[in-house]
């Protein structure tokens, strides 16, 4: 036989789906339900498959009782794997583990390699999914094999766990694994350790006191026909008509069995199970030989309930089960009561009783459905009962507020699920109010007093006939009130009887007194108090429910609002983070657009849902009418990030003002990054914004007179380009490594673009999340952008209606560009020979160029500009000299040359015969510079229009 685990893994079902499952893929398909939850259950805790913190208790142990009965099962299950090499392990009901038995020297020291030994914490929340901790969250018998493990360390192993309870009160007390190499494991073991596991509890049921055992004869007894049923072990569930009792089925007839043994006057309920059956739950009075009372709850079920189960260990004798007749194996039972044996016990256990059901056919009584059958389902005292019912539902209250509250990082919506928790099911009505400084992340004030605070979140039952305050209303509490108390004192308030709470009405008479006439009767307000900070209050209201609060509920309340408090504050925390962030990365933005013709632009911005980032773009102006087009996404979020795309953009902006080829810039961009990366002048090595850097870029050049661009990346994104035809491409530029890895150079692509082309950079939150990869969003953003005659701002908000959610998981910046060009009547341009006597003949050409352009204002300054250019070309560059005119936002006068030498500006002597005409450029120009071109360079000036020809 091919072991599951080898099967499973050659077959490739579990090769990559745990690492899509980490990438946030659809995993269904791949994965059993049971390791699927487990896998859920450990992402959500946070833990990380490669990195594993595991916690050691020392003095680990069971009590003596639990040893007494575990050890001689241990022992033989030991000697049952002499010849295999099994290692068995007995964690206690936390998952720690106590010991440890068998395996030989390999196996030993692999498992202590992984700490997977006595004294250490193998509960699913530290160590993921494994055979201990999963049988312990899934409260059943468990098998994991290789890649099921969530944890890289654990998946050489096969294991199988199962937990162990004690049969009187359903506790689990303890687990027990059998893990095994991966190659060695058969499915096979979850059967074993099983047996193990009910042989343990069957012996724990030998060491029951009188009064249990008593109580169970007794309960035989109140029903003739209930002689001859046997137990059912836990973990069997009855079978229907074939369909087998569901888990939650049986929740619910647990829970309801237990309302009817508190409940004094009723003995007869029906119960309509999630799965659609209707049970019907019978209470009966037993009392036992020595005279001990209880109550026992039959539950019946039309269709018949029979067992399937071809091989339970016997029952022990003392159950007082009779025997099974020859040739056939007794189920075993197990009674759970919550009350101990005299001998063991001095008092009764407030403890929910656990179901105890025995499985056999039974008469029909009259006036029942035919083929309806019953079995044993709970014996219980009602007193205990009823404490143990409210303190189950306490603890589910409790258990649901820890899951439920909390679930995001917003004020408001906190505020919101503490009071879905908490109605009906502990309030009829609750009202949370806050200060407006907490809502807007401040640290708040003092409170108390007349304090104004803000009402953000109700819940009722129902409609009330007169509102207390709706969700938005500013509440001033007047001092008499047990709100203001609560905030004053800093401690609970509870008014058990409204009606005689002047305080409380003198709030608003006129409004609270008909409150109290639609049925509110009792009132508890707790402040909400997180890290010594009082954050607002809570009323909790009762008017449907009978029960007026007492202090009990004043516990529970406080429990309640503490957890949602700290949750509370936590969501401020973050929106003051949030907000300083936000405003950080605003602040780092383009603001406006910059002044340029060569293209047209329009550009969005959508921060993150769970913070900023570092998504950026630009649109710089260049020399030569030219226009650089931006856009980069830092990897991560946060003040860090946003910090870093502030540094990238300004580093951006300064290799533009050096006009430096696309690749030239990404170079030494790159290079800032992995200066970054190794912490210079950035941050120190402990501080919390230190670490990797990490970003991409796509950075295009256009050119209006040529219309051609040029684009490099460093691992962002292909950009579309949509021509006039509405026909759309990707450019396809090389696959460039991102900024900080160094060492590979940036390759560029020039292509040319029709007049009205749409050039559209994005960065990958467009196209690419956890549920979308990248070419099924390029497909989609491909299919938004086909269209002609549209504008970039359509371009923009047809792009985002269709490819992004309300609020996307991570940081969008788009760019949309429509291409212009300078048409050769706004362009004049002279080849000139290397010879001083055109200098003349350049200054006549330019002279009537400016007076065809009706730009006679300038003559005189364009000539002495272009005559010191062109002299200075001749007279110490190589090569030809081109001059050229540019008639943009500005005046533009261009020399080239074939030189790669640039000219600087300096300050000359009065001796000196020269070096005074590049100042007297730069005194006539609002700007000027160099820029380098493949065959030497180009010296540049701007003079501003005059003001009648812009």
């Amino acid at each position: 036989m091919v072991p599951l685990s080898v099967a499973w893994d050659d077959i490739g079902g579990l090769v990559d789906a745990h690492e899509r499952f980490l990438a946030g893929s659809l995993v269904e398909s791949d994965v059993r339900d049971s390791v699927l939850d487990s896998w859920r259950r450990c992402r959500f805790v946070g833990l990380e498959p490669h990195r594993l913190l595991v916690r050691y208790t020392e003095d680990v142990s069971l009590d003596e009782r639990f040893r007494h009965a575990a050890d001689p099962v241990l022992a033989d299950l030991a000697g049952s794997f002499a010849d295999a090499s099994m290692a068995i392990a007995l964690c206690d009901g936390q998952g720690r583990m106590v010991e440890r038995l068998g395996g030989d020297r390999q196996l030993r020291d692999r498992l202590d390699a992984v700490r997977f030994a006595p004294g250490f914490d193998a509960s699913e929340s530290v160590v993921g999914t494994n055979g201990v901790g999963t049988a312990l969250a899934e409260r059943g018998p468990v098998y994991i094999a290789g890649r099921e493990h969530f944890a890289d360390c654990l998946q050489p192993f096969a294991c199988a766990g199962a937990p162990v309870r004690d049969p009187l009160s359903g506790r689990i007390e303890a687990v027990l694994d059998i893990t095994c190499l991966r190659d060695q494991g058969d499915p096979a073991m979850v059967r074993m350790v099983r047996e193990a596991a009910r042989s343990i509890e069957a012996r724990l049921l030998e060491q029951a006191g009188l009064r249990e055992r008593a109580l169970l004869a007794a309960y035989r007894r109140a029903d003739g026909h209930a002689g001859d049923r046997p137990g059912q072990p836990d973990g069997l569930r009855p079978d229907l008509d074939g369909g087998a009792l569901g888990r939650i089925d049986m929740a619910v007839l647990r829970a309801k069995a237990e309302e009817l043994i508190a409940s004094p006057n009723r003995t007869l309920d029906e119960v309509t199970l999630p799965s659609g059956r209707t049970a019907t739950l019978l209470r009966r009075q037993v009392t036992g030989a020595a005279g001990e009372t209880g109550v026992a709850v039959e539950a019946r079920v039309p269709g018949g309930p029979r067992l399937r189960h071809p091989d339970v260990a016997a029952a022990p004798a003392e159950t007082g089960f009779p025997a099974a007749p020859a040739g056939e194996r007794r189920l075993g039972s197990a009674v759970r009561w919550p009350t101990g044996s005299p001998a063991t016990r001095s008092t009764p256990a407030p403890q929910a009783p656990a179901i105890t059901p025995a499985i056999t056919p039974a008469p029909t009584p009259d006036g029942e459905p035919a083929g309806a059958e019953g079995w044993l389902l709970l014996v219980g005292e009602p007193g205990v009962g009823r404490l143990a019912m409210l303190a189950r539902r306490r603890l589910e209250l409790l258990h649901d507020a820890s899951v439920r509250i909390g679930t995001t990082l917003d004020v408001t919506r906190t505020a919101e699920e503490l009071a879905e928790v908490t109605v009906p099911r502990f309030a009829d009505f609750v009202a949370v109010d806050l200060p407006d400084s907490v809502l807007r992340g401040e640290e708040p004030e003092a409170l108390g007093g007349r304090t104004a605070l803000r009402r953000v979140a109700i819940r009722a039952v129902r409609k009330q006939p007169h509102n207390l305050y709706e969700v938005g209303d500013t509440v001033e509490y007047v001092p008499s009130t047990p709100q203001a108390r609560s905030l004053e004192t800093r401690q609970s308030v509870i008014e058990p009887v409204l009606t005689e709470a002047d305080g409380w009405i003198a709030q608003d008479p006129e409004r609270l007194t008909p409150v109290l006439e639609a049925g509110i009767h009792s009132l508890i307000t707790v402040p909400l108090r997180a890290r010594g900070t009082t954050l607002g209050v809570v009323s909790f209201y009762r008017s449907l429910q009978p029960d007026s609060y007492e202090d009990d509920d004043l516990s529970l309340a406080q429990e309640l609002v503490g957890r949602a408090a700290i949750c509370i504050d936590n969501a401020r925390r973050y929106t003051r983070e949030h907000n300083t962030a936000l405003a950080l990365q605003r602040s780092l933005l383009p603001r406006g657009r910059s002044e340029q013709s060569a293209v047209e632009v329009a550009y969005r911005y959508l921060p993150a849902q769970a913070g900023v980032g570092g998504d950026w773009f630009d649109v710089i102006p260049l020399s030569g009418a030219r226009v650089a087009l931006v856009v980069g996404d830092v990897v991560g979020h946060g003040l860090h990030a946003a910090a870093t795309m502030g540094r990238l953009r300004t580093a951006v902006h300064n290799f533009c003002s050096l006009d430096l080829s696309p690749d030239d810039l990404l170079t030494h961009l790159d290079d800032l990054v992995g200066r970054l990366d190794g912490g210079e002048g950035w941050a120190a090595e402990n501080s919390p914004d230190s670490g990797i850097v990490g970003a991409t870029c796509l950075y295009a050049v256009y050119d209006p007179v040529s219309r051609r661009c040029t684009l490099t990346r460093a691992g962002h994104p292909l950009p579309a380009v949509v021509a006039p035809d509405g026909s759309v491409e990707f450019v396809d530029l090389p696959a460039c490594p991102p900024l900080g890895l160094g060492g590979m150079p940036f390759e560029t692509v020039e292509l040319e673009l029709a007049e009205g082309s749409r050039l559209v950079l994005y960065t990958d939150g467009l196209v690419e999340d956890r549920h979308r990869d990248i070419d099924a969003g390029l497909d989609d953003l491909r299919a938004v952008l086909a269209g002609a005659d549209r504008s970039p701002e359509d371009t923009c908000e047809a792009v985002l209606d269709a490819l992004l959610p309300a609020r996307p998981g991570d940081d969008v910046a788009l760019l949309v560009a429509r291409t212009h060009s300078l048409g050769a009547d706004r362009v004049a341009q002279w080849d000139l020979p290397s010879d001083p006597a055109v200098v003349s003949r350049s200054r006549a050409a330019v002279t009537a160029q400016l007076a065809e352009w009706g730009l006679q204002e300038l003559t005189f300054t364009t000539e002495l500009i272009a005559s010191e250019l062109v002299t200075n070309a001749i007279r110490h560059a190589t090569g030809p000299v081109q001059l050229r005119l540019l008639r943009d936002r500005a005046l533009i006068c261009e020399v080239s040359d074939g030189s790669g030498t640039s000219p600087r500006l300096r300050r000359a002597q009065s001796t000196d015969e020269g070096g005074r005409g590049l100042f007297l450029v730069a005194q006539l120009t609002e700007r000027w510079g160099t820029r380098y071109t493949p065959d030497g360079k180009v010296i540049w000036t701007e003079q501003p229009l005059p003001g009648r020809c812009r």
